[in-house]
């Protein structure tokens, strides 16, 4: 296979089965950490699907898209360890079922 003619068909099969594996990820686990690397994981499933698509396109659009997740996903990073961090301060073996804790 020449390197020039491949498509995007090989890198939408890896975001599909990326993003399921984090949705399934995120669906059955419950410790808050696990399922904060699953939202990850599914964040960066959909920019390689922004950026396959951008290329087969021909088109930049896809490509500040994915610029913008990527600033979404930073601030979320921020917002959501501080949230997992105090979870975890205050009862090391928190599950998802104890974010009850932070009301006060």
């Amino acid at each position: 296979m020449i390197l020039g003619t491949l498509t995007a068909t090989p890198y939408l099969v890896l975001g599909a089965i990326l993003f399921s594996a984090g949705m399934f990820g995120l669906l059955t686990r419950r410790n808050p950490l696990v399922m904060f690397m699953c939202v990850e994981l599914m964040l960066n499933a959909v920019n390689l699907t922004f950026v396959a698509l951008a290329r087969e396109l021909d088109d930049l659009g896809g490509q500040v898209a994915v610029f913008f997740v990527l600033v979404v996903a930073a601030a979320e990073v921020v917002v959501g360890l501080a949230i997992i961090v105090s979870i975890f301060r205050r009862r090391p073996s928190a599950t998802a079922d104890d974010l009850s804790l932070l009301k006060g």
